[in-house]
């Protein structure tokens, strides 16, 4: 159920990456390749940000192993849920006074810096590195991804929770760095709307999953999901 919500994130999430990410899937220097070198080309700076992504989702999922044994879990949560709840809301409410992605402008604008310097080079190596840095740009879908990554409580779980997560996007960028300025920024403008949307309710789902309702699969009561983690441990430890 957990991949399948990573899944669902990355492919649904894929329609703001066409957004936020999609200028820099277009400008990759794919244009004079060959077709198969284009397809190439294009699954290493998309295997470059599932590597970032795995590796942030193994240090996420640690840090939500040490919230299960503090006794947090819920609270965790309920508290990530309203998070992502008020990322969406706090936009809207301030609309341009204030503006969250201000926080990050240096730390990106450094990055982005360093793609620059990648782009002028045609190799496939670079396009490696430009998805392995480009993983690591801000992103409140990347952010809303790792708060799952957090609720696995387990560093390897962490890790493919985020992989899965990486391949549901990869679609629509490897898709997007093919056919180049075809999909228009209005278009990606447009469909990027949904994704607000979608957050709110996963949001949502967070905050039930939390307060331990005793609802079939969304949100369980609380011995049910200590009993999981338990026997998740048991086989680790039989193996």
């Amino acid at each position: 159920m957990d991949l399948i919500t990573a899944f669902t994130i990355g492919l649904v999430g894929s329609l703001h990456c066409l957004g936020m990410c999609g200028p820099i899937a277009v400008a990759l220097p794919l244009s004079k390749r060959s077709w198969s070198m284009k397809v190439a080309g294009g699954l290493l700076y998309n295997i470059g940000r599932i590597i970032t992504y795995g590796i942030m989702g193994g240090l996420f999922g640690l840090l939500g192993r040490g919230i299960q044994l503090a006794g947090l879990q819920q609270w965790a949560s309920i508290g990530l849920g309203i998070i992502m709840i008020v990322s969406v809301l706090f936009p809207v409410v301030f609309r341009e006074k204030i503006r969250i992605g201000q926080l990050f402008s240096g730390y990106a604008s450094r990055l982005i810096g360093r793609f620059r310097k990648l782009f002028t080079q045609h190799s496939l190596q670079s396009l490696l590195v430009i998805g392995l840095l480009n993983g690591l740009l801000p992103c409140g879908l990347v952010y809303m991804a790792l708060a799952g990554a957090i609720n696995t409580n387990d560093v390897l779980f962490g890790i493919v929770f985020m992989i899965v997560f990486g391949i549901g996007t990869t679609p629509a960028l490897l898709l997007l760095s093919m056919a180049g300025n075809v999909v228009s920024s209005g278009l990606r403008r447009k469909v990027s709307k949904v994704v607000p949307v979608f957050i709110v309710i996963l949001g949502i789902i967070f905050i039930l999953r939390g307060m331990s309702l005793g609802i079939p699969y969304i949100s369980p009561k609380a011995e049910k999901l200590e009993l999981k983690q338990e026997m998740k441990t048991d086989d680790g430890c039989c193996q």
